[in-house]
């Protein structure tokens, strides 16, 4: 089945022509049967691309899912023009009565703040807490994976001396975990941030295991059974060129920053760089829809009656 999203956002022409089965809103009302509801709080400047990103994922999935796009009421986007945010997103205020099969909180750049100088993190915090009464299952990217976890269990982040960039080969360290299903044994992510969580302050009993990470950049997912969330603390969402784009960004700036290691052929930023992630991005994003799949209840109203796990 494919992703149900408005028919003007500008996300459907990239998906369409990129052969991504998108379906319109009068065909989805003629079919019998209960799209998944997943919501995306966008945090990243961007929005635009984020969403592109987050729904060309989610709708190779063979499932009809719905997505609602969300932002947080009290910030105000600089990189996303206000007539796209009020044609295709609501307040998070907008959507709290709702319940949702799953929830996704992007990244931010913003990493270098501690959590509570974030100028809307009491409205993540109550984001945080509504999720686990109105959300079966949460998936939580880079700067939000780190939110999230630093919210449940105090897993804190530290600076970086230098930035986390590039593209890092990771281990697979549960081939048994549903949301691996079909992983090599090590593969490719993209990794772009300043800070990071480790391993060591994972706690334990808390029900917190940790799928996938790197000898040089650290942890990568976690899963957590209660509550059924996933942190990712990398971009395994990222187009071929978004490392490109940062890295020219910053080149053009004048700021100091490598060549993202692992990206370029031979490391010439002349060359094309190749994804080497696509892949894994697709069986990740497809395992966890057909987990969410898998354990929600029918009817939405009894999401959160019950913190089952699969």
């Amino acid at each position: 089945m494919p992703i149900k999203i408005p028919d003007q956002l500008p996300a459907r022409e990239v998906l369409v022509r990129e052969g991504v089965s998108v379906m319109d809103e009068r065909t989805a009302l003629r079919q019998d049967i209960r799209p998944l509801q997943i919501g995306l709080l966008n945090l990243m400047p961007n929005k635009i691309r984020t969403e592109t990103q987050i729904a060309r994922l989610i709708g190779a999935s063979p499932l009809q899912v719905e997505l609602t796009l969300v932002r947080i009421g009290n910030h105000k986007a600089k990189n996303t023009a206000e007539e796209h945010l009020i044609s295709f997103y609501q307040t998070w205020e907008e959507v709290r009565h709702r319940k949702f099969d799953g929830f996704i909180v992007t990244g931010a750049p913003i990493e270098l703040l501690d959590f509570e100088e974030v100028t809307y993190w009491d409205e993540l915090k109550c984001i945080f807490d509504w999720t686990t009464t109105h959300v079966h299952s949460s998936f939580f990217i880079c700067w939000g994976a780190m939110a999230a976890a630093w919210h449940f269990h105090r897993i804190p982040k530290y600076t970086l001396d230098k930035k986390a960039f590039g593209v890092f080969r990771h281990s697979n360290n549960a081939p048994a975990s549903p949301y691996l299903a079909g992983f090599s044994d090590d593969f490719a992510i993209p990794v772009s941030r300043w800070t990071e969580v480790r391993s060591a302050d994972i706690p334990t009993g808390a029900g917190l295991d940790l799928l996938m990470e790197s000898d040089v950049t650290g942890p990568c997912l976690l899963a957590e059974a209660t509550g059924n969330r996933l942190y990712m603390f990398n971009h395994i969402e990222y187009d071929s060129t978004s490392l490109k784009e940062e890295y020219d960004r910053d080149v053009a700036a004048g700021t100091p920053i490598e060549v993202p290691h692992g990206y370029y052929p031979d490391d010439d930023p002349a060359r094309r760089p190749l994804n080497r992630w696509r892949s894994h991005a697709h069986l990740l994003f497809g395992n966890w829809i057909n987990q969410v799949y898998q354990t929600t209840p029918y009817d939405l109203e009894n999401v959160g009656m019950s913190l089952d796990t699969p």
